[in-house]
């Protein structure tokens, strides 16, 4: 039966620091590359109908050394517009908002390129990724796997979507750097089949 896999990119200077990593095109660490490498045995033997990719180079090099050479790339699948809060902290951003949740309050207007994004703006476009790859997921057809190779926010609110909850409940699925996430369906319903595999 055909799964929706999900990668996250390998690690990356920011997001071995924390900071909150949209359009910033930041190259892996050696460390990133390590991780993606060792998605390859975890995706052996698959032979997905589909592999789409961000555009950003984090993630278009986690492809490529997880062994995903089919990758095509899909603008939609780019990070979460973090605005005003790209390359800071959550300690940071909450020293002037204190309790502030990416989830629940948002991010800080940036600038004309980079407006930053709501829950609900980035819910969208992840449920534009999955009309995109519903047919190939069908049960009734004859697709095959689909992967997604992204960013952690942005894959974390796509499962939420895929699952039939508001984009903020993303908040409830960690995903490390170079971590494998499985969705499948039981019983006609789309259900997590395996989560967070491969991080090190």
């Amino acid at each position: 039966m055909a799964e929706l896999l999900l990668v996250r990119h390998g690690e990356t200077e920011w997001s071995r620091d924390g900071r909150h990593t949209s359009w910033t095109d930041k190259p892996l660490t050696a460390r990133g590359e390590s991780q993606a490498a060792a998605l390859r045995p975890l995706l052996a033997g698959r032979e997905p109908a589909q592999v789409l990719v961000s555009p950003l180079t984090r993630a278009r090099d986690t492809a490529r050394l997880a062994g995903l050479d089919t990758a095509r790339i899909e603008p939609e699948l780019h990070e979460w517009d973090y605005g005003g809060y790209e390359g800071v902290t959550s300690a940071e951003i909450r020293r002037e908002r204190p309790g502030w949740e990416l989830w629940t309050d948002g991010v800080a207007p940036g600038g004309a390129e980079h407006p930053g994004e709501t829950p609900e703006q980035v819910g969208a476009r992840a449920d534009r990724v999955l009309a995109k790859v519903a047919p190939l997921l069908d049960p009734e057809a004859d697709g095959g796997d689909v992967v997604l190779v992204a960013h952690s926010h942005f894959l974390r609110v796509l499962t939420a979507r895929r699952l039939g909850l508001p984009p903020a409940a993303g908040a409830l699925f960690r995903l490390d750097t170079g971590a494998l996430a499985r969705l499948g369906t039981e019983h006609g319903r789309p259900v997590i089949t395996a989560w967070n595999i491969g991080s090190q």
